[in-house]
């Protein structure tokens, strides 16, 4: 059965853009945000809103697009929470990047009430988010999938099944891992022909080797130090890697990487870098050589 009715919590950066899709799309999508601009736009552009999260819980699928553990508990569980206010026959589907525990304690919160639940969180910046381009992890009932595939149609390129335990889409930390060492090591190898003379856009030029979107798109941002306005907070990548090594923990899987990442993003912030995007972890190396200058 096509989704008609979707609900929209959450419109940061990520969620704005897959709200309005969906309201492009053709869905009946109802929007709430703690701050009110947002709605307001949404609901210029088709919306219908909502003040209260229960009145965003009454359709086919409610998808949740927030920042972290704290937020996606705060409005899931309780009285007036996500579950408590959805129907037997809607799904909530979860596109935050959240903990390998908290997927498990909603994945099994969901079942105890005989609530539908989809775990499915994304690949792709917010630019790719408003044009519909993003990549989709899902993982949950294949009953329940199939009714959120028309959904994933609507904000993204590209949707990937990989398993009908919700947890499984918590990959989605070894993804966000991998492209925290591509913003390190670009912003290292960056430093290093600087230094060198060679100017840094026109070395992202010529290393056709590493072609990928990935190299591209953080490869420009480090090289022209575009770290404002944030499309991903340098705070959202630090909680992103701490998730990685708390799971690497648990599994005992060693991750010295993901150690030194971790603390790549600590002086980030210690800095005053809350307000960048996470991809001015790659200019740490080009400060690093600047003031081994001034103390030499």
């Amino acid at each position: 059965m096509p989704v008609k009715r979707v609900g929209v919590i959450g419109l940061g950066n990520m969620g704005v853009g897959m709200a309005a899709n969906l309201i492009r799309a053709g869905h009946e999508v109802t929007v709430y945000n703690r701050s009110r601009a947002k709605v307001d736009a949404l609901v210029a552009e088709g919306a219908r809103p909502a003040d209260r999260v229960a009145e965003a819980c009454t359709g086919d699928v409610v998808l949740t697009m927030l920042a972290d553990d704290d937020a996606v508990a705060g409005l899931a569980f309780g009285d007036e929470g996500i579950i408590a206010s959805t129907a037997p026959d809607t799904v909530h589907i979860s596109s935050s990047t959240i903990s390998v525990g908290l997927a498990k304690h909603l994945t099994e919160a969901h079942a105890a009430a005989g609530r539908g639940f989809v775990s499915a969180p994304v690949f792709g910046r917010p630019e790719a988010a408003a044009s519909a381009a993003l990549f989709v992890v899902a993982a949950g009932p294949a009953e329940c999938v199939d009714l959120a595939m028309p959904a994933f149609a609507a904000i993204g390129q590209r949707t990937f099944v990989i398993s009908e335990d919700p947890p499984a889409a918590n990959l989605k930390l070894s993804g966000n891992f991998l492209i925290g060492s591509v913003i390190e090591s670009l912003g290292e190898a960056m430093a290093l022909v600087d230094r060198g003379g060679v100017d840094k856009h026109q070395y992202l030029d010529t290393s056709t080797l590493f072609s990928a979107p990935v190299y591209r798109t953080y490869g420009a941002l480090i090289a022209g130090g575009q770290f404002e306005p944030a499309g991903f907070a340098a705070p959202l990548g630090h909680k992103d890697i701490g998730l990685v090594l708390a799971a690497a923990e648990e599994l005992r899987v060693p991750l010295p990487i993901a150690s030194l990442l971790r603390d790549r993003f600590l002086r980030l912030l210690a800095g005053g870098g809350d307000h960048l995007d996470w991809s001015a972890v790659g200019g740490l190396a080009a400060r690093d050589a600047a003031a081994s200058d001034h103390s030499a």
